[in-house]
């Protein structure tokens, strides 16, 4: 097999990185490997990758809040690879976000065959970077968990963020409301319009941003809100 695709492994485990290391290495793929989920996030962020292998167990944060913090900037294909065998758990990872699900201990030869398939289907296009909107006063980088005002950080909740990131990520164009409710609290809360004013109101506040002259967050009255990016 002759490859340039490059693979991206996160586990804590230092056997299972050698392992996988040389697997893929002898397949031709390139790789990269992390054992927290920070170096991991930024090596996604940095070099890209069309496939990431995913350990749920990691020392920094738990892989699954790896995952969501992962599809808030990238559609990289997403391989679970954990001790975890109940059904809820692969059924969360999935829901999630992940593209497929194998449980330790692993067949190499099955492995690769739903590496193979994920790079059949899912993968991303070359060289895709990592969303960052920077204006000059306001700097969002989705990758890094970022946000900055003339360049002093600041600094927001889990879930301002991500309805920052969610509407940066459709920049120009209405995300709806249900969809923010959906995304961001989840599908039994798409009545709850409550919670999204408030949340709003929090990131209009942070940002300095006006409600009746928005520079960033504007308002689709009865349908849901727009980024406004240059």
């Amino acid at each position: 097999m002759t490859t340039t695709a490059r693979i991206l492994v996160i586990d804590d485990e230092p056997q299972i990185r050698r392992f996988l290391d040389i697997s893929l290495r002898a397949q031709g793929y390139v790789v990269h490997h992390a054992a927290d989920a920070r170096s991991g996030l930024e090596s996604l962020a940095t070099h890209g990758a069309e496939v990431v292998i995913l350990d749920l167990g990691l020392p920094d944060r738990d892989g699954m809040q790896v995952l969501a913090d992962l599809r808030q900037w990238s559609q990289a294909p997403v391989l679970v690879l954990t001790a975890r065998d109940d059904e809820a758990e692969k059924v969360a990872a999935l829901d999630a976000g992940a593209n497929d699900y194998v449980t330790k201990p692993f067949g190499v030869q099955e492995l690769m065959a739903r590496l193979r398939a994920l790079l059949r289907t899912q993968a991303i296009p070359e060289g895709a970077q990592p969303p960052v909107f920077d204006d000059g006063t306001l700097r969002v980088d989705l990758a890094r968990r970022e946000v900055r005002m003339h360049g002093e950080a600041v600094v927001l909740s889990r879930k301002e963020f991500a309805l920052l990131a969610l509407l940066v990520r459709h920049a120009g164009r209405v995300v709806t409301q249900p969809q923010l409710l959906r995304e961001i609290w989840g599908p039994t809360h798409q009545q709850d319009a409550h919670y999204l004013r408030v949340l709003v109101a929090k990131l209009r506040q942070k940002l300095g941003d006006d409600a009746a002259h928005p520079r960033w967050l504007a308002t689709e009255p009865g349908v849901g809100l727009r980024f406004l990016a240059p």
